[in-house]
Formats: C-alpha cells, structure tokens, sequence
C-alpha cells in the first residue's frame, strides 16, 4: 500500500502539492471558512458540512483562525480533489467559490450550485 500511495503522489503532484485524484482521495472536499468567527459563516459552513456528509461525502473541514493565505496553502497542500470556500464577502452575494484542485473549475456560485457540482 505504501508503495502505491508514494506512485499516485509522485505522478499526480504540482509545485504547490499533492493533486490526488478523486477515485483515491483521502477526503473529497476541503471546506474552507474564511472567517470561523462570523456567525453567518458558521451556520453556512455547518449546513454545508451536514448536506455534504448526509451525501456521502467525505469532508475536510476548515474553521481555525487562520488567515485566509493559510488556509489555501494548506489545502493545496494537501490536495483534496475539491474546495469549497465560504467567507462573508461571497455570502453577502449569496455566493460560495469552488475550485477543482486540478484548476479545472475556479468560480463563484451559490451553494446550491456548488453542492450539485461536488455531486450532492
């Protein structure tokens, strides 16, 4: 099993991580809150967070108060096939950002939208 997880890295990896494929992704999205003190924010994230897991998704959830550059980084890091992005900016447009980690799609949206993009 090592030995797999060391090929599907070095074949699948850019300058900033790991771009792990869906099929074998430890978790399929990173949920990214922008700002974990922001009452909206929370309660869109939890929402999100519920709909994706009743879904069968399996999520990464981000709500330390870390800056946002942080929270991107190690998200890129990591490699998660998706990441869903929800701070108070987007949400007083009621838009959320989802990006593929592969760069396929980097755009705003409503939640709605960016649930049924993800599959739910």
């Amino acid at each position: 099993v090592s030995r797999l997880v060391g090929a599907i890295i070095e074949a699948n990896h850019d300058d900033r991580g790991i771009v792990w494929p869906e099929s074998v992704a430890p978790f399929h999205v990173g949920l990214i809150n922008l700002k974990s003190d922001h009452e909206n924010c929370r309660k869109v994230c939890d929402g999100a967070y519920s709909k994706l897991t009743r879904g069968g998704v399996e999520v990464l959830y981000d709500d330390t108060e870390d800056r946002a550059g942080a929270k991107f980084a190690k998200m890129d890091l990591i490699g998660l096939p998706w990441q869903l992005i929800i701070g108070p900016k987007g949400l007083a447009n009621d838009k959320v950002e989802l990006r593929s980690r592969a760069g396929e799609v980097n755009k705003d949206m409503s939640l709605d939208n960016a649930l049924a993009s993800i599959g739910i």
